[in-house]
């Protein structure tokens, strides 16, 4: 029987001494933990919402200065397309709600959609 008393401790029971204390060793295990998995956030474009808008998102909920909001948006204008942001998955979809949200309550039809990285 093994129970947990920290992710990397782990404690195993032992023979119980003679003096009918028990006793408990913690022995410290290696865990394999890999990165989590990481999403790009990306905006596409349409021919309604203004560009100004798009600009305001990036700064707003990308954190983005003006000179790299405006290349993302006339990248996403040029291309269809365009990465606002890598983060991890819940992250990523925090930022899609957040932007699709901003865009309906601004009245713009702009999409945002999560793509793994």
């Amino acid at each position: 029987m093994t129970a947990t008393l920290h992710p990397q401790l782990a404690t195993k029971p032992t023979h119980p001494p003679e003096d009918g204390q028990g006793a408990t060793v913690a022995e410290k295990q290696e865990l394999a933990l890999e990165p989590p998995s990481l999403y790009q956030v990306v905006m596409l474009n349409d021919d309604f919402t203004p560009m100004e808008f798009v600009v305001f998102v990036l700064q707003e909920h990308f954190r983005h200065d003006i000179d790299t909001a405006t290349q993302i948006m006339l990248k996403i204008h040029h291309d269809g397309r365009g990465v606002c942001g890598v983060y991890t998955k819940d992250v990523a979809a925090t930022k899609v709600e957040l932007v699709l949200a901003a865009a309906r309550q601004a009245g713009h039809p702009l999409q945002c959609i999560l793509e793994t990285a």
